[in-house]
């Protein structure tokens, strides 16, 4: 696997699973194989490591990489379906560690053809795993409200409103196809006066976001991690996106911490399933040299007996 890409705190977050030679890991983002050929590196014949992706270009790459190596097996799901597909393959004693690389891969980035980013023209597809409507599909049909609250909620973007009014009128002269054309629509609507961010940064994150169900998908693997882990098992996820951070960093207080409680009510029976160590971010050569590693965060636990 030289030359293969290699992911924003690759070397942070491998050190966080603490992967022993012999132990049990999950890559559940393949994406380019960044951070499952570091885990692989500190594997011994014993160990076993399973790649997953929802996206089939990314799980046809890990086969050719690493379809020959008898330590690894590949699956081809989404964080929902996941914990179904390790119930009959992992071992029953748990696993040693579950890394999510949430977010979408550069390759996916910097391929026209799928569609995620305005930077390089392409076709407005924007799905992770190639099926269902696509994000041209949605935004040909989606009334101006939906619109509205998909960017708002997702993307945060305060304009939203006045950008969902704008792509309702322009699909009116003819179909939004392209990335360039719905960059240019919100460009038009919201025009970002020396901001550092192109104007349809923020739209472009929140309609890929809601497509693909990224959230929810989070949601239910997370619930999940405590009854995939064995005692000793670490959790490690790498986010991009605010909503993802604050998501992932809500779960681990909620299930390592006690709750609040009032003082008129006895406190509940807590017991904490996770040790959670402290956040980490890029340091400054890593985002000197990749300006998309500065929004990156690092969360880790230890699951507890």
């Amino acid at each position: 696997m030289a030359g293969a890409h290699e992911p924003v705190l690759a070397r942070e977050a491998v050190e966080r699973l603490a992967v022993r030679p012999g132990g049990r890991y999950v890559d559940a983002t393949y994406g380019r194989g960044g951070h499952a050929r570091r885990i692989l590196e500190r594997l011994d014949g014993s160990g076993r490591l399973w790649v997953a992706d929802r996206d089939p270009e990314a799980c046809a790459h890990a086969r050719d990489a690493l379809g020959g190596d008898p330590r690894v097996a590949v699956v081809e799901a989404s964080f929902v379906n996941l914990p179904r597909v390790l119930a009959g393959a992992a071992p029953a004693r748990g696993l040693d560690g579950l890394l999510l690389d949430l977010g979408v891969s550069s390759a996916q980035l910097d391929a026209p053809e799928r569609g995620f980013s305005f930077r390089l023209d392409g076709p407005l597809d924007m799905r992770l795993s190639r099926r269902g409507p696509t994000a041209a599909d949605w935004l040909a049909r989606a009334p101006a409200r939906e619109i509205a609250g998909v960017l708002k909620k997702f993307g945060e973007e305060r304009r939203a409103a006045r950008i969902a009014r704008a792509i309702v009128a322009a699909r009116g002269e003819a179909p939004l196809a392209t990335t360039a054309r719905l960059a240019a629509v919100i460009a038009a609507a919201a025009p970002a006066a020396g901001a550092r961010l192109h104007p349809a940064t923020r739209s472009f994150q929140a309609i890929r976001i809601f497509l693909n169900r990224e959230l929810e998908e989070l949601r239910a693997l997370l619930a999940a991690a405590p009854g995939l882990l064995a005692a000793g098992g670490r959790l490690a996820v790498i986010s991009f996106h605010s909503l993802e951070d604050r998501l992932v960093k809500r779960f681990l207080r909620a299930r390592s911490e006690p709750p609040a409680v009032s003082r008129h009510r006895p406190a509940p029976d807590f017991r904490p399933e996770f040790e959670v160590f402290p956040l980490l971010r890029p340091g400054a050569a890593e985002t000197a040299a990749n300006p998309r590693a500065r929004s990156a965060r690092l969360r880790a636990a230890r699951r507890l007996a």
